[in-house]
């Protein structure tokens, strides 16, 4: 296993912003550990929407399993100092790209973009902390869950929310294409959305003062506000209990059975466990219990 965590994630965060700039203009091109030069970006609909995926054969042969992942949601999937792709579902795809004897080429996508991305064959795989949801499922296969989630909300300490009804008339920051976009639409119409692309742009902003709060998934803000002093997570738990799966093009059973048999055994080895250790742990420490966040095998 090649991943690797860095010195320190407060490092990490603190070169936020270089780390985005490295992925946006890596120059090395595709190849395992690296990012890809182009960026997907929330596009809608694809022209190339009827493209095929391609097989398990043509995947093998070609000596490379195209994932896409996240370049700035630490420590699920970001870019390091270095230009290499690191975090928990990183770690995973490397091993499913070993075990299929092959190399991951990884391609940076944002939220709303995980759909796409499959429908129009840009990749085979999306390894980008995807959360299942029965709207999703209409557009995309999902393999058996590797994680578990929830929703939270940080914010300053001076102006902690710990209810949502105290963002009644205030700015929420979200990432499209999350879902917390869907939650909160649904469920706190007075509730003010500024919606951003990516997560770095997201943080910026609650940094920035642009916003009284921002809310993604509960394990990734809990990270966060780890390595910010000045902010805290007021709501540790909304809405439903979800998990997170990888996802591939809607119809291509071989690829999702190869990724299903892989989890099941993966998880007789407690992997997820593992890859939690390697990858979470050095951010979260003691105040998480990693049975809480881990899923082995598939089983919730």
């Amino acid at each position: 296993m090649s991943i690797k965590v860095g010195k320190s994630f407060k490092a990490l965060i603190a070169a936020g912003t270089a780390l985005v700039m490295a992925a946006s203009m890596a120059a090395c091109g595709p190849s395992a550990g690296t990012p890809s030069e182009a960026k997907s970006s929330d596009t809608g609909t694809s022209s190339s929407s009827n493209a095929r995926a391609r097989s398990l054969d043509e995947i093998k042969k070609s000596g490379k399993i195209k994932i896409a992942v996240f370049s700035d949601k630490a420590p699920f999937g970001y870019v390091d100092k270095d230009g290499k792709y690191q975090g928990y579902d990183v770690y995973f795809a490397e091993q499913l790209a070993k075990d299929l004897g092959v190399e991951p080429e990884y391609t940076s996508v944002d939220p709303a973009a995980r759909v796409d991305v499959l429908t129009s064959n840009k990749v085979d795989l999306v390894l980008a902390n995807f959360t299942v949801t029965d709207e999703r499922k209409e557009k995309v296969d999902f393999a058996k869950p590797y994680m578990k989630v929830a929703l939270g909300v940080v914010s300053p300490e001076s102006a902690q929310i710990t209810d949502v009804s105290q963002l009644d008339g205030k700015t929420l920051i979200i990432a499209k294409g999350t879902t917390a976009e869907t939650w909160f639409e649904k469920n706190a119409p007075n509730v003010k959305l500024q919606k951003y692309d990516q997560y770095a742009d997201a943080y910026n902003a609650l940094l920035d003062g642009r916003g009284d709060a921002f809310s993604t998934d509960n394990t990734e803000v809990l990270a966060w506000a780890k390595s910010n002093k000045g902010f805290k997570v007021g709501i540790t738990h909304l809405g439903d209990d979800d998990t997170i799966a990888p996802a591939v093009q809607k119809g291509n059973k071989e690829l999702l059975d190869f990724v299903n048999d892989e989890i099941v055994k993966l998880g007789k080895d407690d992997f997820f466990h593992k890859d939690y250790q390697e990858t979470l742990a050095p951010v979260y420490g003691d105040e998480v219990n990693p049975d809480e966040i881990v899923v082995e095998g598939g089983e919730v």
